[in-house]
């Protein structure tokens, strides 16, 4: 009898197990970034779980954004985050606490989202941004060309800043942003992008260094960089040198900059369902934003408070 209720229990935990570790293996985390309208990042690379919190089907940037608000935002998402659904499909209404026309941004993996319900999958970075001026078109998504490192104190990462905006057809073009500066953990740095939007950071600061930029050429949302030092922190100073080429003279400037790391814990709970909201068309027209004049079309409309 022993015997039998040993083996039964043996059988539940090894079950147990399987389920456990089938339903680790079915998550899909996506990595949530959103900049406030004074261009600042409220969430960086946030680790989200997202589940179909809307009932459409599947897995989509609506679900994580709702989610990553509910995770985060003071309120959760019924505080900070509003959709509707309007002529086009479903629109964004409210992205972190504001209301602006219609004026955001989503991007995935440094990719133009056709809309809302834009798929999600394992592993994609989300990005998600508020114009600071929704009658002010001169204002473009910017991203560094790798995520995340890590590495040991004094390690150098040479990162490219690109922007996105669109040529006289309407077809998205990707250029360099020259003149960047670079801030570590929200603080000012002597290091800056060159003509060809690359900068070379030194970082000496243990723990999480987020790395963003400001300023340059063109009108930036600020991108994000997560450089993870081990070790223990240290009151050191970096040294860098940039290079800036104008015409055919090449100038070279020496400067200094130090580097100072914040740990933050991740926060990867998921939304319930039974508060969740349903969404109505799935906004096929927002599916056509594409190259030529369609993705005009669809990149005005999405910017257009719907009435």
């Amino acid at each position: 009898m022993k015997k039998s209720f040993a083996m039964a229990a043996a059988l539940v935990m090894s079950f147990s197990a399987v389920a456990m570790n089938a339903s680790a293996e079915g998550e899909t985390k996506v990595y949530v970034t959103i900049s406030d309208s004074n261009s600042a990042l409220v969430l960086t690379q946030e680790p989200v779980n997202v589940t179909d919190i809307d009932g459409d089907g599947k897995l989509t940037v609506n679900d994580a954004l709702y989610i990553a608000h509910e995770n985060n935002y003071e309120g959760g998402a019924a505080a900070g985050y509003k959709t509707s659904v309007g002529q086009y499909g479903l629109g964004l209404d409210v992205l972190w606490g504001k209301e602006n026309q219609q004026s955001f941004g989503y991007y995935v993996n440094s990719k133009m989202a056709n809309g809302l319900t834009d798929e999600v999958k394992d592993g994609d970075y989300l990005d998600a941004l508020t114009f600071p001026d929704p009658s002010d078109l001169d204002y473009h998504y910017s991203w560094f060309d790798a995520r995340e490192g890590e590495g040991e104190a004094d390690k150098e990462v040479t990162l490219q800043l690109k922007a996105l905006s669109f040529d006289a057809s309407w077809a998205p073009v990707e250029n360099p942003v020259e003149g960047a500066k670079i801030t570590i953990n929200g603080n000012d740095t002597d290091f800056v992008t060159d003509a060809e939007g690359k900068v070379t950071v030194k970082f000496t600061e243990a723990g999480k260094n987020v790395v963003s930029a400001k300023g340059g050429n063109t009108k930036i949302a600020p991108p994000s960089y997560i450089m993870n030092i081990s070790g223990e922190s240290a009151e050191t100073t970096t040294t860098t040198t940039t290079a800036t080429t104008t015409s055919s003279t090449t100038t070279t400037t020496t400067t200094t900059a130090k580097a100072t790391s914040k740990s933050q814990a991740a926060k990867t709970t998921t939304a319930s369902k039974s508060n969740s909201p349903k969404t109505g068309d799935s906004g096929a027209a927002m599916a056509v934003a594409v190259l030529g004049a369609a993705a005009a079309a669809a990149f005005t409309l999405r910017r257009r408070n719907e009435k």
